[in-house]
């Protein structure tokens, strides 16, 4: 990188490591430095929650208003009832208006925790890509936007590219996504003065076309900036944990399966994960994640503090600190764990403890619980289990009877008082 960009939030996130391209660095920069910029990212209401996956270019958002700057929520009311392809094996299922405006409902409750909404001119603002979408007329579509793409160049592209290599079929509905969100550009430009795009760098092509389709339509310079698309140092997907996505919402995965989420991170990920997911000083970031022993995991229950608390508050964030030393350290059940209530008629009739793996979500079914059981990695309170047909009823119950699979994931059963 030859430009080096003057404007707190570009020399920020590219400190923090959150830059991955940008159409045009300098012209973005100087736009910057300029006064406050409106910027948006396009979620699709694809879920009631978004998780982990979602949270880098959420912070992204924190830091662009931090710095100044208005930042825009804009839900794919219209685009998901299309489905974004990109990179992609199949075709999204469709969700009808409800289930959308449900999603939408929840997908705010995130936003709320990282950025601040209002009317003020660098205050966050919530759009809904429906209101321009949903009236559209296709033949002036086609006309007036449709006429602006090339058929060669959308096939060029790697997220649809991919998807055609693998001979899996990309429909109609789908091929038209990229159009819909270069047009959600061009109209927010239009109405907000929008003039940066942001996401991650799978959306690098649905960006460019917005940035082209604006250039073309009413000759405005806008940018599009791209985050890396993360993995693990041992190569996983950012936002799962064997198997299962680690979302944002409370009611959807406990403050403290969040935060042992964090707690678990890699030796190797740790500064990098501070300096993307906290708000600590980049030299702290560095010096936590330079150490080595059993310092690290210190700095790993820093990592996990801090990530907890933007997204669930200080209470819980020490409540999961707390609930882990209880039962890493002291042994305890640890009261804020996950928990499986056994009614009164369930305990008296008994369950056995594969189903109880199960329901905790410790295990994806009976037949994983009871291979897990088998190859002795399952206990009861601590003990080793090697019965998956051991009934628990409710003699059992006179105090929580702790699940553990594995080393690090747990669940307490309970009578439902």
């Amino acid at each position: 990188m030859t430009y080096r960009p003057k404007s707190d939030f570009l020399t920020t996130i590219i400190e923090r490591g959150f830059l991955a391209d940008c159409t045009d660095l300098q012209g973005l920069d100087e736009a910057l430095l300029k006064g406050t910029v409106p910027a948006y990212i396009g979620y699709d209401a694809t879920a009631k929650s978004l998780h982990v996956g979602h949270l880098l270019n959420i912070m992204l958002l924190r830091w662009f208003q931090q710095t100044g700057h208005k930042p825009i929520t804009l839900m794919g009311g219209g685009t998901t009832k299309v489905g974004d392809p990109s990179f992609r094996s199949e075709e999204r299922p469709l969700l009808g208006p409800e289930q959308i405006a449900a999603n939408i409902d929840g997908m705010q409750q995130v936003f709320d925790k990282y950025l601040g909404y209002g009317s003020a001119p660098a205050d966050a603002i919530m759009l809904n890509n429906a209101a321009w979408l949903d009236g559209l007329n296709y033949l002036e579509f086609l006309r007036d936007i449709g006429r602006h793409f090339s058929v060669n160049r959308m096939l060029s592209f790697e997220s649809v590219k991919s998807r055609l290599d693998r001979e899996q079929s990309l429909s109609f509905l789908e091929f038209n996504y990229m159009i819909l969100q270069a047009y959600d550009f061009l109209e927010l430009y239009r109405r907000h003065g929008c003039l940066l795009q942001m996401g991650g760098s799978d959306q690098w092509g649905n960006i460019v076309n917005g940035v082209d389709l604006t250039r073309r339509v009413v000759d405005a310079q806008v940018f599009g900036l791209t985050t890396p698309l993360l993995t693990t140092s041992d190569g996983r997907k950012m936002g799962k944990s064997a198997g299962r996505a680690i979302w944002l919402n409370a009611d959807m995965l406990s403050p403290y399966e969040f935060w042992q989420f964090w707690r678990n991170t890699t030796d190797a990920d740790v500064g990098r994960f501070l300096k993307l997911y906290t708000e600590l000083p980049v030299d702290e970031c560095e010096r936590l994640g330079a150490l080595a022993g059993s310092e690290i995991n210190e700095a790993k229950v820093i990592l996990a503090n801090e990530v907890t608390r933007l997204c669930h508050g200080d209470e819980a964030a020490a409540a999961a600190e707390a609930t882990a030393r209880a039962v890493f350290e002291q042994g305890g059940t640890g009261e804020d764990l996950p928990r499986v209530t056994l009614s009164a008629g369930e305990a008296a009739e008994g369950v056995s403890v594969a189903q109880l793996f199960v329901r905790a979500g410790l295990a994806k079914s009976g037949k994983d619980a009871r291979r897990l059981i088998a190859e002795g990695g399952a206990r009861m309170n601590d003990a080793p289990l090697s019965d998956a047909g051991l009934m628990i009823r409710a003699e059992d119950l006179a105090a929580p009877v702790k699940l553990t699979a594995g080393r690090k994931r747990h669940a307490l059963v309970a009578l439902d008082a």
